[in-house]
């Protein structure tokens, strides 16, 4: 089939992006499948495996969509109409009450409910744009990796977590004066910030990382760097909202159901990580962050989360859309907004 995704981004991402790199990564495994893909992306974006249209915002989405192809597949809300078969990913959570359309996705089982949904299809990486894991590496230091301007994200919470711990802490994605949180400077020695780093530099980063620290206090919706850090063998120490129980719990298929996916457990501990609402517990796992075997987190990336897995699980509700069925009998509902407030975690 010939699958159109559009996505207000510039493809290819350089150093950072969570649902840009997504949407290239999924483009790239339905090609590999033997699909048509082309994008509908921002100026001056390009692909060596698929056509590419830029956006041109004078136009309607509509009059922008080839005649060739066979399903629209948007990353971005819109209420316009479209004259062929359309399939949308919701990427975040809902910032006021709203209604979804009844072919949308979400990123996991605890995204989808909570938005009065159902669908959802976990996020899958490439393994080509990591390489292999260095597991018998040494391991100095331990990892905060995301927008750390951004207060769910809780930087301040991983800075606090690893000078307990008596340990170093890099943190990928932000920088040493934050003027986005108030101002917030960050004196410690213990603690180096690289700013948004991509590719070989940030591997090379996780590659030295006895573990992530992710203490974050939104419902993540998915959580990427938690995939992208079990790659190189590094457990995960955070809190349990979200997704993260079902990633670090044991990854269920995209449309089942059998278990609850509320984000409301006090602690989960895994062979891939820890998970609690109250640091103490959190520290404690830090402390024994040696002790968690590399191959059997590297493993659990490699089983659930490829890009391969994701596109062909995309392709079964491409198909579904495609037979003129709905992903949802009626349209999904989110009646409270799902993010802005801060969650909490108790010492």
């Amino acid at each position: 089939m010939h699958i159109l995704i559009a996505n207000h981004s510039k493809i290819p991402v350089k150093a950072y992006g969570g649902a840009e790199r997504i949407v290239w990564w999924l483009g790239k495994a339905l090609v590999k499948m033997g699909h048509e893909v082309t994008y509908l992306v921002q100026k001056n974006s390009t692909c060596p495996f698929a056509n590419v249209i830029w956006i041109d915002e004078s136009k309607t989405l509509a009059e922008q969509i080839p005649a060739s192809c066979d399903l629209v597949h948007l990353h971005f809300p819109t209420n316009e109409q479209l004259p062929k078969p359309t399939l949308f990913t919701c990427h975040t959570n809902a910032e006021k009450p709203t209604t979804f359309h009844p072919n949308t996705v979400f990123l996991s089982r605890n995204h989808a409910q909570r938005h009065g949904a159902k669908v959802f299809v976990y996020n899958g990486i490439d393994f080509e744009d990591y390489g292999d894991p260095m597991l018998d590496n040494r391991r100095m230091y331990l990892h905060f990796l995301g927008k750390a301007d951004w207060r769910v994200k809780n930087v301040k919470g991983a800075i606090e977590l690893a000078e307990k711990a008596g340990e170093r802490l890099h943190v990928i994605g932000g920088t040493r004066v934050n003027f986005r949180q108030g101002l917030r400077i960050t004196l410690s020695s213990h603690v180096r910030f690289h700013g948004m780093v991509g590719g070989d530099g940030k591997n090379v980063l996780l590659n030295g990382s006895k573990g992530l620290l992710y203490p974050t206090l939104w419902h993540e919706p998915f959580g990427l760097a938690i995939i992208e850090s079990l790659w190189f063998g590094c457990p995960v120490f955070g809190t349990p909202f979200g997704a993260l129980p079902e990633l670090l719990g044991g990854p269920q298929r995209h449309h089942d159901d059998s278990m609850p996916g509320n984000g409301q457990i006090e602690a989960l501990y895994s062979d891939w990580g820890c998970l609690s609402n109250k640091k103490s517990e959190i520290l404690e796992a830090i402390k024994e962050a040696d002790s968690f075997n590399r191959q059997s987190c590297h493993d659990l990336v490699r089983a659930h989360f490829s890009a391969e897995m994701m596109a062909q699980h995309y392709v079964e509700l491409y198909e579904k859309v495609l037979s003129g069925y709905a992903l949802h009998e009626y349209a999904p509902v989110c009646a409270a907004e799902q993010q802005g407030k801060l969650l909490t975690i108790d010492d």
